[in-house]
């Protein structure tokens, strides 16, 4: 893994915390060193996993909730990291979700705003609102989390979800030149189909079965296999001039 103080002194933003991917992440950042704000999702879990409250009992770690499906959810978020941090090093949006598989022909207006708010706009409303504090650092890191399905299109009823994905990457590559001049990079990472409460809600075990055989590594990914990627990209020392790129995570599913 990577060296213990790589992040030391650094503070760092994930939103979607809570479990999966971002909690994972979240550990990794604080087994390096860092200050941590998490955003763990709509409501407290019954308890923390032990690491996430020991880090919290020694004030590495803080804990903000908040619904991003509300209008007051990321400034929520923007709100307790301004208060807790003189700057930012490292934001990282990770925050969102499938929602639901939604047939073309039956997609309400509702579901259709929900799944762009909690993947697209919350990304651009965040990535603002920190902003100011990134600005502060002097070598400052933008990682955003999009799919494989941004290139693949997804499967069947996830078609504005991979949408949104693909408007995130393309996002981020944009935002990549503009704030270059500012020393803020902007980078992706791309997970294929991971092990994770997401799939284990939006994918059958047959599915995922059928997926698994058609991967060259032959077994689907982990938030252990994912995380190490957004530290890479986030490091200024490993990956300083690295900017606008997609790091994907998929076992070799995309060149099946």
């Amino acid at each position: 893994m990577f060296h213990p103080a790589l992040f030391k002194g650094s503070n760092v933003v994930i939103t979607g915390a809570g479990r999966g991917i971002g909690l994972e992440v979240a550990r990794q950042f604080l087994d390096c060193g860092a200050h941590v704000l998490l955003h763990g999702g709509r409501k407290e879990p019954a308890e923390l996993p032990d690491f996430l409250a020991e880090a919290v009992e020694e004030a590495r770690a803080h804990i903000v909730y908040a619904d991003f499906l509300s209008e007051q959810g990321v400034p929520e978020v923007a709100r307790y990291a301004d208060d807790l941090f003189e700057h930012v090093d490292v934001l990282i949006n990770n925050a969102g979700t499938m929602v639901g598989r939604f047939p073309a022909a039956t997609l309400t207006d509702e579901q259709y705003q929900a799944v762009v708010r909690l993947n697209q706009t919350s990304v651009v409303e965040m990535t603002r609102a920190m902003l100011p504090l990134l600005r502060r650092s002097p070598a400052a890191s933008i990682v955003n989390t999009v799919s494989i399905s941004a290139l693949t299109g997804g499967s069947p009823g996830s078609a504005i979800y991979s949408a949104t994905k693909a408007f995130v990457s393309t996002y981020s590559k944009a935002l990549a030149r503009e704030l270059a001049a500012d020393g803020i990079r902007v980078n992706c990472v791309s997970p294929g189909t991971i092990a994770t409460e997401f799939h284990e809600r939006y994918s059958s075990p047959e599915k995922l079965e059928a997926t698994r055989r058609t991967i060259p590594l032959q077994r689907l990914g982990t938030a252990q296999d994912c995380a190490p990627a957004y530290l890479f990209l986030a490091s200024h020392a490993l990956s300083g001039y690295v900017t606008g790129q997609v790091l994907e995570v998929n076992g070799g599913q995309l060149i099946c």
